[in-house]
């Protein structure tokens, strides 16, 4: 990561960095030379910056002083990145944190990113625009937060204000994801009220019921933290792209876990991508190990991805979305929920063709 080359990308954001000076940021990084290229790159563009070599003094003081967002080297002395994360999520849960990697081979796991919670990761050399593009998207979020927050302590006085207020704050997250994805536009109504369709059919609660709602118009909620770049691209993703993609589950669970409200739907949308045989993400849970709300939006997910139009495909016949339900069964999908999905399409598909027709695609 070099100077010289951020130098000249910092030309095009010196009009905004009077909107970033109410961030901080924490760069940990044992090389004392990209923590200055960071400094010089990050106090340019309008953010507070601190950095440390040590991550154990950075734990230290992360523990006394508020940071929004974390940028932390993987491979570093005395701990690595992941157990730097493993301390911090021990007494703070909200941190936004971006991984940082010499070179992608040296990368930890997906499956350890997610699992400690890390909103991002990115290679340090020859990649500093996608960093910049990570740390744009990391702030949007904390300012979401903050908002939710902010909406807590001022509505307090009754739980109907107060939920209220969530709603038409998340609904706001939920609409600008959709402006910045034309896919996603309708995606989300269609997928809540499928959700709700097969809860009806397997006799859940009207409090379940309720959660597959709400679950369902905020599962993707996360995009808003994905570059547009990637959410507009009409051409194949590349596996980079792909990975940020994936990520957004996480990030919408991490936006709405600061509202006491939505811990219930929280679930839904951090797990609606896992699979039954265990190849999903984030958590690559299986079986009944993927919680049950999570397992009805996975199907109801899947199959208005399936009959929806796409940039590079038509819409899928329903005999064709038929046939793929039943030949995923036990794999992507919960057998007992898909069979229920099954039954509404083959003897009740009227149903599914009025929220068709009151959601467009």
């Amino acid at each position: 990561m070099r100077i010289g080359n951020m130098l000249k990308e910092q030309e095009s954001l010196e009009n905004t960095s009077s909107n970033n000076s109410s961030y901080k940021i924490l760069a940990v990084d044992d090389e004392i030379g990209i923590v200055d290229s960071l400094s010089i790159f990050l106090k340019r563009s309008g953010y507070t910056f601190a950095g440390e070599t040590d991550p154990v003094k950075a734990i230290e003081r992360l523990k006394n002083e508020h940071f929004d967002l974390l940028l932390l080297d993987f491979i570093m002395t005395p701990l690595h990145g992941d157990q730097v994360v493993e301390e911090i999520r021990k007494f703070n849960k909200e941190l936004y944190i971006i991984l940082l990697t010499g070179h992608k081979d040296l990368a930890p796991p997906l499956e350890t990113i997610r699992r400690l919670d890390i909103q991002g990761y990115c290679e340090k050399s020859d990649k500093f625009d996608q960093l910049l593009l990570l740390i744009e998207s990391g702030i949007k979020s904390v300012a979401q937060m903050q908002e939710i927050k902010r909406i807590n302590t001022e509505l307090s006085e009754t739980y109907e204000k107060l939920e209220q207020a969530y709603m038409e704050s998340i609904q706001t997250v939920r609409y600008t994801v959709e402006a910045k994805d034309t896919y996603t536009r309708g995606h989300s109504d269609r997928v809540s009220e499928y959700s709700v369709l097969i809860g009806e059919k397997l006799g859940l609660s009207e409090e379940d019921i309720r959660r597959l709602r709400i679950g369902g118009l905020f599962h993707d909620v996360g995009k808003i933290g994905v570059p547009d770049s990637i959410l507009q691209k009409d051409g194949k993703l590349s596996d980079d792209e792909y990975s940020e993609i994936k990520n957004h589950p996480t990030i919408g669970a991490h936006i709405l876990s600061t509202a006491t409200i939505f811990q219930d739907i929280i679930p839904i949308v951090k797990h609606h991508h896992e699979r039954y045989d265990g190849r999903g993400y984030p958590g690559m849970l299986k079986g009944e190990d993927i919680p049950y709300l999570a397992r009805i939006a996975a199907v109801a997910d899947s199959f208005d991805a399936m009959t929806s139009r796409r940039v590079y495909r038509d819409s899928l016949p329903l005999d064709v979305v038929i046939e793929e339900i039943e030949k995923n069964k036990g794999t992507q999908f919960d057998p007992n929920i898909a069979d229920a999905f099954l039954d509404i399409l083959r003897n009740n598909y009227e149903k599914i063709k009025e929220i068709q027709e009151k959601y467009v695609n």
